[in-house]
């Protein structure tokens, strides 16, 4: 069995290596996988990665392929896309927008709840963790994979976006009619790597209490829960249990 490269003990979990042979994916992600870490972004990537944990930096989540793990290809239904991890100790756990059972839910899980209720009817859970969505077939990817402690979007533009374009594009060739949920401007630039012939794309504001309620598209009323049942549904694939 793979050794995983995280600690859930009495730390608060972080990244301890980075070593992507220590970072398990099912087997339909593999091949974009590794052609990312061959390349001379992904190559870049780790080199910044083991320069900052070196110099002794605090890196989220401990693993940031884990929704690679949980969520096949061949079961994708729905990708959620967010901006990059929460950078509080023991909030990110590898999956867009989701913690650990037992962590505060963030604010903008909290208006991600608050839209669900609104838009199903369904009572708001106690607790933050998406994990029943990636085992459903949502894949919860922020365009960003890491961040250091206390310092949001501080791993944007070291390559992390280069690897999920290419698993956006995957997703998006896969034949399987798919929901493509894109929440915030650094989610919406994936849109175009998207064939809307084949899946759709419902576009919002981030539901971070920042720009939930902006215009011109606010994350709160945008109705993406139940619109994203009702196209699945359309096309033949089984609804997803919000």
């Amino acid at each position: 069995m793979t050794q995983l490269a995280w600690d859930w003990g009495a730390n608060a979990p972080r990244l301890r290596q980075a070593d992507p042979s220590l970072w398990s994916v099912d087997a339909s992600w593999q091949a974009d996988v590794d052609a990312f870490w061959a390349s001379p972004v992904g190559q870049g990537l780790l080199a910044f990665l083991q320069a900052r944990l070196a110099a002794g930096a605090t890196i989220y989540p401990p693993d940031p392929l884990r929704a690679l793990a949980l969520t096949p290809l061949s079961g994708v239904k729905v990708v959620i896309l967010g901006q990059d991890p929460y950078h509080g100790p023991g909030q990110a756990e590898g999956l867009a927008f989701s913690v650990p059972l037992g962590q505060a839910v963030p604010p903008s899980l909290r208006n991600l709840w608050q839209e669900r209720q609104r838009d199903l009817g369904l009572p708001v859970p106690q607790h933050g963790s998406l994990m029943s969505w990636a085992e459903q077939g949502v894949l919860l990817i922020n365009t960003c994979l890491t961040v250091e402690d206390g310092q949001a979007n501080s791993h944007a533009g070291r390559g992390w976006e280069s690897l999920t374009d290419a698993l956006v594009a995957r997703c998006s060739a896969d034949p399987a009619p798919k929901v493509f949920l894109l929440w915030g401007a650094h989610a919406q630039r994936k849109a175009a790597g998207v064939d809307t012939a084949r899946h759709a794309v419902f576009m919002a504001n981030h539901p971070s209490p920042l720009s939930a309620r902006r215009p011109p598209t606010p994350f709160l009323g945008c109705g993406h829960f139940g619109l994203a049942n009702e196209w699945l549904l359309s096309h033949g694939r089984s609804a997803v249990a919000w």
